[in-house]
């Protein structure tokens, strides 16, 4: 199997903000951008495995600003770091006032995913190969993330 460049997998949509997506306040949902970030961080999850993914967990999503109605966000996810058959994805939004032209950093977050042979079972996924500063220093956290989530889920599984 091939190792890949999260630049091979990069997928980004810009969405408008419409009146429906948004609470009293006039900001848009939280819930509202969470599902605009795991459809693009599966879509890019599907680019650099080449094939079917399943969401297993999302760390750290954080809302940096609101969101107005009338604002575009553009969201953008690349796959970080792998595993066997699990890849962890960074995922930021930005959001723009198409008025003014202002942009603001509106959001961040980390998926996993776990990459899906044709009975819904975990296959192995290409690796990823850092080409940046940038992509080796998101790589090396992601490997420290992998091992306090692992930590987690054993620590959870003995409880019971």
């Amino acid at each position: 199997m091939t190792s890949k460049h999260p630049r091979e997998s990069r997928s980004i949509v810009t969405e408008l903000i419409m009146p429906g997506q948004t609470n009293y306040h006039g900001t848009v949902f939280g819930g509202q951008l969470f599902h605009s970030v795991d459809k693009i961080a599966s879509i890019a999850a599907m680019r650099h495995s080449n094939g079917g993914v399943v969401t297993a967990s999302c760390e750290a999503l954080q809302f940096l600003c609101p969101v107005n109605i009338g604002e575009a966000i553009e969201i953008t996810a690349s796959v970080i770091w792998t595993h066997r058959s699990s890849m962890e994805l960074y995922v930021t939004g930005v959001a723009e006032n198409l008025y003014t032209g202002e942009k603001r950093d509106a959001l961040t977050a980390y998926l996993i995913f776990v990459g899906l042979d044709d009975q819904g079972k975990s296959r192995p996924v290409p690796s990823i190969v850092p080409e940046t500063e940038d992509e080796q220093r998101l790589f090396e956290v992601a490997e420290a993330r992998y091992v306090e989530r692992k930590r987690k889920i054993d620590a959870a599984r003995s409880t019971k």
